[in-house]
């Protein structure tokens, strides 16, 4: 063995020593890894940092931007609403929920689509008389599955392909994992959804940091088109139960009725005031295609429009309007301090929408809910404001009024047209991959600019998008990885599990790759795990004078199979806490779902990419 094979090999040993310890964030271990490898003359100095512009790199961040515009338009709300069962049983409603997961993973990325689905799956436990640990634990799992049928799916596969690349074998095309993936993805969604949810521990969900503002008073006002046209008050209402939302009034020709009879037909314009969560005022909206009343036009304030124009013209804070007019939108919840220059006030009288660009949208109150129309509404202190306008204008407003915003929260109303934007450039960038127009990084690039240029992503959210500590692991261990391979310890490693533990069988050899991968990556993070074996993999194929794809697609397989520990993938962090697990509860359904696993892919790894 070789100085420059002990030094490697003695780096690589105390960086997954330091993954294991877990005390450090994986970005830090990497980068210190990176680091030891130049100061060991085993990476050039000048070619430190060439990962971050590796391809796989690239498209991991492209992925992530583009996942981000999925979910500021609602675009997998409404997509959940079309697909998932109302009133079936919990076989059935776990597969759809799976099936949903691992369907979203294939195409955007996999925490980004648990995060989307976890309320869904919190409110189907409930309806299921179950914890939400039984179905939430499923769901991961199934987000997991799915990311292993594309090669956008997870960042493994991506890195994967590009070892083949630098191998002289060519990348991975977008679908060449399906024929394996989706039949691993099909088998455990199938087994968890018949069996394995029985072996999630049923405990109470750990308490859940935040807060609860109680529920908001809000206008809908419905469209002609809408399909809520022509149906009774009570059949609405039964249309919106999941969202826990209720009609406490109703306005029709500005005469607002309180309490109407649920027997009241709906007609096109009425205004309906609804009682609701702010977290499920989305999903209410959304089922009918309405908007918030808010959201439209004002006839009361535009025809002070002109008025207002000359006034804006003597406002130094909106000299710049033009450019406030296409910035950033968010939505706030701030809290009205006592003192506040607009208690007493009304939207009407503060013209909220001509003289700052802003929207009242809903308004939550202690004690009697509010009777007035939300325009008309006298502000008090203590009152919960839902606001819609530009970053900088709410930023201003608040300081200027005397609000305060509460914690952060992610409020989002869905917009159809925006969704089916956000939907076709994730399916173009797709499409362009698969047709081989264009490489993966370049192609979803391409989606990242139309996603700005639409505003499906605003500019200041492109970077909070990406998650950087992964992308940092990626870049850095790329060339630790290099490294690997130009020493030959990699081939090195890989003769000894040829020699000593497959005994130069090659079947046997796979086996040993899968496993192996499946063992690191529930203990480390599974984009590093990819990075340290791929080298491996080849070598041993090399070594044994077989094909390298089957056992890079074993690399990739079992880097996306992390079912027996918390912090083996971030989908198994998530649900931690609202799960109400301990450390121990994975394996019960992570050991039957891993050995499904090798039985499955084993056999099709020797069909569909034979030795």
């Amino acid at each position: 063995m070789t100085a420059p094979q002990l030094l490697i090999l003695a780096i690589l040993t105390g960086t997954m020593g330091l993954f294991l310890w877990g005390r450090l964030r994986h970005d830090i271990v990497a980068l210190t890894a990176l680091m030891a490898c130049v100061i060991a003359g085993l990476v050039p100095a000048t070619d430190a940092f060439a990962g971050f512009g590796h391809p796989a790199v690239i498209t991991v961040a492209c992925v992530l931007v583009l996942s981000q515009g999925l979910q500021n338009t609602g675009a997998v709300d409404w997509l959940a609403r079309a697909v998932l069962p109302r009133e079936t049983g919990r076989v059935a409603s776990m597969a759809a929920l799976m099936g949903l997961g691992a369907i979203l993973s294939g195409f955007m990325n996999n925490v980004g689509a648990m995060a989307l689905l976890m309320p869904v799956a919190v409110q189907l436990s409930g309806r299921l008389d179950l914890t939400p640990g039984q179905v939430l634990m499923p769901l991961a799992f199934g987000t997991i599955l799915g990311g292993m049928t594309t090669l956008i799916g997870t960042p493994p596969n991506l890195i994967v392909s590009g070892f083949r690349a630098e191998a002289g074998l060519g990348h991975f095309a977008m679908f060449d994992f399906a024929p394996l993936g989706v039949a691993v993805a099909l088998a455990g969604v199938a087994f968890v959804a018949l069996i394995g949810w029985h072996l999630v521990p049923a405990r109470k969900a750990a308490a859940v940091e935040g807060f609860d503002t109680g529920t908001y008073l809000t206008e809908v006002r419905v469209p002609e088109k809408s399909k809520a046209v022509g149906l009774t008050l009570r059949a609405f209402e039964r249309e919106i139960e999941d969202s826990d939302s209720q009609i406490v009034g109703l306005v029709r020709n500005e005469v607002r009725l309180n309490a109407p009879h649920g027997g009241r037909r709906i007609r096109a314009d009425d205004i309906l005031v609804l009682e609701a969560d702010v977290e499920t005022l989305a999903k209410a909206l959304a089922v009918f295609g309405i908007k918030l009343e808010e959201q439209g036009p004002s006839s009361d304030e535009d025809t002070e429009a002109s008025e207002v124009v000359t006034e804006r013209k003597a406002d130094t804070k909106a000299e710049d309007d033009d450019s406030k007019r296409d910035a950033d939108i968010v939505l706030r919840e701030l809290a009205v301090l006592p003192g506040s220059a607009i208690v007493g006030r009304s939207a009407s009288d503060l013209r909220l929408r001509t003289r700052y660009g802003l929207n009242l949208l809903a308004v939550s109150r202690a004690g009697h809910p509010p009777r007035a129309r939300l325009r008309t509404l006298k502000v008090k202190a203590g009152d919960l404001l839902l606001m819609q306008g530009p970053a900088e204008v709410m930023a201003d407003f608040m300081s200027d009024m005397g609000c305060v915003p509460l914690g952060a929260r992610d409020l989002r109303i869905p917009d159809k047209r925006m969704a089916l934007i956000a939907g076709a450039i994730m399916l173009g960038s797709v499409g362009i991959v698969t047709a081989g127009l264009l490489p993966a990084a370049a192609a979803f690039m391409l989606g990242v600019i139309a996603s700005m240029l639409l505003r499906t992503v605003p500019p200041r959210q492109i970077y909070t998008a990406i998650d950087w500590p992964v992308i940092v692991l990626l870049a850095a261990l790329i060339p630790v990885a290099g490294a690997m391979q130009a020493t030959g310890a990699a081939d090195m490693l890989a003769r000894f599990l040829v020699v000593t533990v497959a005994q130069g069988n090659a079947i046997a050899a796979l086996a040993v790759v899968l496993v192996t991968t499946m063992f690191l990556s529930d203990v480390m993070n599974n984009a590093a795990t990819a990075a340290v074996l791929c080298p491996v993999a080849l070598g041993i194929a090399g070594a044994l004078g077989v094909n390298p794809d089957s056992f890079l697609m074993a690399v990739a397989i079992g880097a996306s199979c992390a079912f027996l520990t918390p912090i083996g993938h971030q989908n198994n962090t998530l649900i931690l806490g609202p799960g109400g697990f301990r450390f121990g509860d994975y394996w019960r359904l992570g050991v039957p779902l891993e050995l499904l696993v090798v039985a499955v892919s084993l056999p099709l790894l020797l069909i569909v990419w034979p030795l």
